[in-house]
């Protein structure tokens, strides 16, 4: 039998979750290999809305200024306007409880679009730059494992791996391989997206829109721009079979555009039917899913892709640490105690703000503050040390340092951010009366800084994806020995004597 050796983790699935682990992989070190069932990268815009946290993650990678440049086409395409058509469609408000103005206090990055077409191919260069092996046409058929390692079958031979992450989809061909059930709300309404080409450029320009609502009653649904030029989507329901001919939706379109004399040529038309399921276990054995073969959610502001690739960066660096024996056994398992949690609770959160333009972001119980959503979600247990204070708020972004949220931004004396203090590994942050921490901190070499106004003498200990895995207000003259204890506790290995 050929059986061949690969590198340490087989990643499934070349979407935009399965690429960017591999590029966190690299990042940490570790041997990736991608397999794809399909040809080549999506050829479908799909998801576009790429938020401030996963720009964040991204800038852990080091990728953020190819990503950024890639949405550049975009960048003037933010707003949401709504209307009987396009034509007649007016600007939206923000919601007002939502300032963007305090993003930049925020976050060292800001949110982009970027059609997932276009990024997928930036992110397979990216990822074979830095080492990793992609191989297309390549499909999982079969899949065992036991206490060394995992034996994945394929068309063409088998592959022994270390570990492999299933980020092959809503359809996981691992995850049914492994028996894993998904729950949740289930099925919503049918949908049907149009992907189009048009030269609006006189309809749109300084009308430049992300999202446009129409509400004209032969054609309800909405626009959304993939490029600003020429590409377009159109999404809704199932007002034609979605094998009717090219003319007949060509016509539907007009209708929702407001002008019969528009040129246009249909790309493709897609059924299909948003979904609220989440599989009940992210982990089996040396199997972890990620992405949407562990949790499909409504496409609102694309927060499956985006809560898909910070599973990559919470897994990265727990592979990297257990690979060089520098993990004990609970530290992978904390990947499904953390990411369970938290890819259930964008789940729901997209589900209750999916509706209309005119309505969505209005605060209403239950619905977390955007910005909340975004980077404000607690891990309740996992890989840090509990500070016993209790629930999060999520009615509003409180970042404070407290373990299991993302480490507060502030800008550094030397001009890093705060959550540039990790690279591949832990970091530490202290205030201007904390230098036993950062001795401490070298003496275990872990990079450390000195972080006025987000600690004073105490510490924060930040995890290499930017979450705080402890923190304390003190400044212990026996910082050394705590701060192993700490990371003893946080890598799942075994107490010291």
């Amino acid at each position: 039998m050929n059986i061949r050796r690969t590198p340490s983790v087989l990643i499934v699935g070349a979407g935009l979750v399965g690429l960017s682990t591999a590029i966190a992989l690299r990042e940490h070190g570790v041997d990736a290999h991608v397999v794809e069932r399909r040809a080549g990268t999506s050829s479908q815009p799909k998801a576009r809305r790429f938020n401030f946290r996963t720009m964040e993650v991204f800038r852990s990678f080091g990728i953020a200024g190819e990503v950024t440049e890639a949405a550049r086409g975009l960048a003037d395409y933010q707003g949401m306007r709504a209307g009987r058509t396009l034509v007649e469609a007016e600007a939206l408000p923000a919601p007002p409880h939502v300032d963007f103005g305090e993003l930049a206090a925020i976050s060292p990055e800001q949110s982009c679009l970027v059609a997932q077409d276009l990024l997928e191919p930036v992110l397979l260069r990216l990822a074979r730059d830095r080492g990793a092996t992609v191989d297309f046409d390549t499909e999982v058929v079969g899949l065992s494992q036991d206490p060394d390692g995992v034996t994945v079958s394929l068309h063409g031979g088998e592959r022994r791996v270390s570990y492999v992450v299933a980020s092959d989809g809503a359809h996981s061909t691992v995850r049914d391989l492994l028996g894993i059930a998904r729950a949740g709300a289930g099925e919503f309404d049918p949908a049907v997206t149009v992907y189009f080409d048009a030269d609006l450029s006189d309809l749109v320009r300084g009308r430049e829109f992300n999202l446009c609502q129409v509400e004209t009653p032969q054609a309800p649904g909405g626009f959304a721009s993939v490029d600003g030029l020429r590409r377009w989507l159109f999404f809704t329901g199932e007002l034609l079979p979605v094998d009717a001919s090219a003319e007949r939706w060509a016509a539907l379109v007009r209708e929702a555009i407001g002008r019969p004399d528009v040129d246009l040529h249909i790309r493709s038309v897609q059924a299909w039917r948003p979904a609220m399921l989440v599989a009940e276990q992210f982990r089996s054995g040396r199997v972890f899913l990620a992405g949407d073969a562990a949790h499909v959610m409504p496409p609102f502001a694309a927060m499956g892709a985006n809560t898909g690739i910070q599973d990559a960066a919470n897994l990265a660096w727990k592979l990297a640490l257990a690979l060089r024996g520098e993990a004990g056994p609970a530290l992978l398992e904390t990947y499904h105690q953390e990411r369970h949690a938290a890819g259930w609770y964008a789940a729901e959160q997209s589900a209750a703000y999916t509706g209309g333009l005119r309505e969505m972001g209005a605060p209403r119980e239950g619905l977390a503050h955007p910005f909340a959503l975004v980077a404000g979600y607690r891990y309740a247990e996992g890989a840090l040390v509990d500070d016993g204070l209790g629930p999060q708020p999520m009615d509003r972004l409180s970042l404070t340092g407290r373990p299991g949220t993302r480490v507060p931004h502030a800008w550094l004396a030397d001009g890093r951010s705060t959550l540039d203090v990790t690279g591949s590994g832990f970091g530490l942050l202290t205030g201007p009366g904390g230098q036993r921490w950062i001795e401490a901190a070298r003496s275990s070499g872990i990079a450390a800084a000195v972080a006025d106004g987000v600690v004073d003498k105490g510490a924060l200990l930040v995890r290499p994806d930017g979450i705080v895995a402890w923190a304390t207000a003190d400044a212990s003259p026996t910082s050394e020995t705590v701060l192993r204890e700490v990371l003893d506790t946080v890598c799942g290995r075994p107490q010291q004597a």
